[in-house]
């Protein structure tokens, strides 16, 4: 592949004008000394040959669209144990005029009800498999957005797949630990296990049968995945392994134009998938801190802190209470949850003084791999997709390089809860894409993998670029929390000693985590567009990850 020209950063910080603006001021005050790229057109990924093969679609004619499907496809191949041919998806994009979201999660397989688990819903394995959408999301996005075909954009990955890829440091580690985990499931190790182990950093991987799916869903414009062949070969490996998974199943699959659900913080709006996914309880989060004193405060400032956790613990409460499938949820929805009144009277259970165990409200009575991309045209695109739990279910159908994910684990056995399980439902989803829109215009595509850690990443990216005016690439190296349950909560050992005792004293319960933790804190990457054109893009430390431009 041909190398691609990448812009620097800028050498001298430009001064904030007194109205907060996306201009760029880069103050790497956090371990990681990477710089924020500049360009007019931007790829930002967690891993570098991904990033790559999103900028030649560009190259190519392409825009971001077209580069979004192209690094989506090579990111099933390269960073298998984040995504797969498997997965799900979701997307935000802005067309140049318009804002649009899209739903790509499967439902559950109509034979699924809540006396198939008797124990509770299964963690790998066939009972943990949904429908995979991202498939659908690539053919349903080409077709309205892509100037290219989907022939083209498969090209990188088909060739990764085919001639091989050398394996990246942290990949190589989750490999080996999801091998730990996941070699007895069936088809795993025939994909992922050469040799009988998990390849190690540098050496080189092929996967052959990814490659003769990428060319028969080029070849059919996806049709052989949910229709055809492959669609055939997951069924008869479903049928033989005790899955529920029938080909009806997988042909009804279709991924819906959804819109965004949104919520204000000052003159920024964050925008969000609808529930099923968990985008509502950063929303949440905000709506709530927009009561607080939290302008007041620094960036890196207990308060700050404090004031940020407890809106996050006050938003999942709720979150786990309520958020299913959207047409699920009857007893209290999505209008419910973002009542300007009722966040407020939640955030008035706050206290400066001290860390609380919040639980659920009552609003009504009665987990990755993302990727940011922006052309020179306007065009900006926050995608993400996810097998779910590392490698997912574990299982992979043998000669077709598919992983699943294991969806079907964020559904409940719980009787009455809005996100019981039922075939054809839905489930909860961790993964979400994110967008800011300030004065009507598009301000920053961006987002997080890493599970539960995903709204509140998203809050806290969105606070550190507009409220105390980081870059983004700042605001990616920048030490991160996460509530855990309770008063627990996790925090990066980057964390300034003082203000981990600061918490301590408040009566949260730290954990400080190993920074090896590479799913607990995330893998964030942001485009953000700039007052005179182009974009400024951030890739996440945490990841091989890489945010490149021309």
């Amino acid at each position: 592949m041909p190398a691609t020209p990448q812009a620097a950063g800028l050498t001298a910080p430009l001064a904030l004008p007194k109205q907060r603006t996306a201009m760029l001021r880069h103050d790497p005050i956090y371990p990681s000394h990477r710089s924020p790229v500049v360009a007019d057109n931007v790829v930002a990924t967690s891993q570098p040959l991904a990033t790559q093969a999103g900028l030649l679609m560009m190259q190519q004619g392409g825009n971001a669209v077209d580069a979004a499907i192209a690094t989506a496809a090579a990111l099933t191949v390269v960073e298998p144990t984040g995504n797969g041919l498997g997965s799900d998806a979701f997307c935000i994009l802005w067309d140049g005029e318009k804002l649009h979201g899209l739903n790509a999660s499967g439902r559950a397989p109509a034979a699924w009800s809540p006396e198939r688990f008797p124990d509770g819903m299964v963690e790998h394995g066939w009972d943990s498999v949904t429908v995979p959408g991202a498939v659908s999301a690539w053919v349903e996005l080409m077709e309205k957005f892509g100037k290219l075909d989907l022939a083209t954009v498969l090209v990188p990955a088909i060739r990764y797949a085919e001639e091989g890829f050398l394996v990246s440091p942290t990949i190589a580690t989750l490999w080996a630990r999801g091998a730990e985990v996941l070699g007895k499931q069936p088809g795993f190790a025939e994909t992922f296990l050469p040799e009988g182990r998990a390849p190690r950093a540098g050496e080189r991987f092929r996967n052959p049968g990814a490659a003769r799916t990428l060319r028969l869903i080029a070849e059919t414009n996806g049709r052989a995945f949910y229709e055809g062949e492959i669609a055939q070969e997951i069924v008869a490996h479903a049928k033989a392994n005790g899955g529920a998974m029938s080909m009806d199943d997988l042909a009804a699959n279709k991924p819906e134009w959804c819109g965004t659900i949104s919520q204000s913080f000052d003159d920024v709006e964050l925008h969000e998938i609808p529930p099923n996914g968990q985008g509502i309880a950063a929303l949440m989060a905000l709506g709530i801190l927009e009561h607080s004193d939290i302008r007041t405060h620094g960036a890196d400032d207990l308060m700050a802190v404090h004031l940020q956790i407890e809106a996050c613990k006050l938003a999942y409460s709720d979150l786990h209470a309520y958020v299913a499938d959207r047409t699920a949820m009857t007893k209290v929805d999505e209008k419910a949850l973002l009542d300007p009144a009722y966040l407020k009277s939640r955030a008035a259970l706050i206290s400066a003084e001290k860390a609380q165990d919040f639980g659920a409200g009552a609003p009504k009575q009665g987990g990755t791999v993302l990727m940011s991309t922006a052309d020179a045209s306007g065009m900006m695109v926050s995608f993400i997709q996810s097998n779910y739990a590392g490698f997912g279910s574990g299982v992979v159908v043998p000669g077709t390089g598919v992983s699943m994910q294991n969806r079907g684990f964020g559904f409940t056995t719980e009787a009455g809860h809005q996100n019981i399980v039922a075939g054809g439902k839905r489930p909860f989803h961790t993964i979400i894409p994110g967008f800011a829109m300030k004065d009507g215009q598009p301000l920053m595509a961006y987002g997080m993998m890493g599970g539960p850690i995903q709204a509140q990443g998203h809050m806290q990216l969105l606070l550190r670029t507009q409220l105390w005016g980081q870059d983004v690439q700042v605001a990616a190296d920048a030490p991160r929390w996460r509530i855990l349950s309770g008063l627990e909560v996790a925090c990066e050992p980057a964390m300034a000693p003082d203000l981990l005792q600061g918490l301590r004293d408040l009566g949260h319960v730290v954990h400080v985590e190993a920074p090896d933790n590479a799913f607990g804190f995330g893998g964030a990457q942001l485009v953000q567009r700039l007052p005179e054109g182009g974009y400024s893009a951030g890739s996440d430390p945490r990841k091989d990850g890489q945010a490149a431009g021309f």
